[in-house]
């Protein structure tokens, strides 16, 4: 139910996502308290609530999931669960740019970055924190963070990454007197073509 529900999550129908997630939830509770499902199925209602704009209820979820960095042994099953929480301080910190709360945000996100990750999570954190310039209207933070998102998504051809820059793209017209924010809107233009 949680993986059917990312359609509606990717289509941003955060509202149709939603009911089946809390049934998700529901069902979760009643299953193998060894595994991390319960605690999965938390984090990806955070990020539905993030959508939604509730900030309150994304915290409840997001607080909710932390308790699966307590289990112990194997926590998921290695095939369609995989989630072990070690992806928590990013998914908080796209939860809080996604709800424009910068200031949580840019903590969780600087907290992600010191983790070891893969080239596309970090993608994705450089892109949030360059979505948070845009909310601060700075576009040194933008630029610095987007570019080194992009060099990234070139070299992994990610295209979820390319999906967030596009996103990001959208925040950019209020910063289009500035050249390099023109260069860098051509540069996400010219990925997007690309992909």
């Amino acid at each position: 139910m949680t993986r059917h529900a990312y359609l509606s999550f990717y289509e941003r129908r955060f509202d149709a996502a939603a009911p089946m997630l809390d049934l998700a939830a529901s069902l979760a509770q009643r299953g193998d308290t060894a595994l991390s499902t319960r605690y999965w199925v938390a984090a990806v209602q955070a990020e539905t609530y993030a959508g939604l704009g509730d900030l309150a209820s994304c915290q409840r979820a997001l607080d909710a999931a932390e308790p699966v960095r307590e289990l112990a042994g194997p926590v998921h099953n290695g095939g369609w669960l995989r989630f072990d929480g070690a992806r928590l301080a990013e998914e908080r910190g796209t939860c809080y740019t996604r709800l424009g709360r910068t200031d949580l945000a840019e903590t969780a996100l600087n907290d992600a970055l010191r983790q070891a990750m893969s080239p596309r999570r970090r993608a994705s954190v450089l892109t949030d924190l360059a979505m948070i310039g845009t909310h601060r209207r700075d576009p040194d933070q933008v630029l610095t963070y987007a570019d080194a998102a992009l060099n990234e998504v070139r070299q992994s051809g990610s295209g979820m990454i390319s999906r967030k820059l596009r996103e990001l793209q959208h925040h950019l017209p209020p910063l289009l007197h500035d050249k390099q924010i023109q260069r860098l809107n051509a540069d996400i233009a010219a990925l997007t073509i690309t992909a």
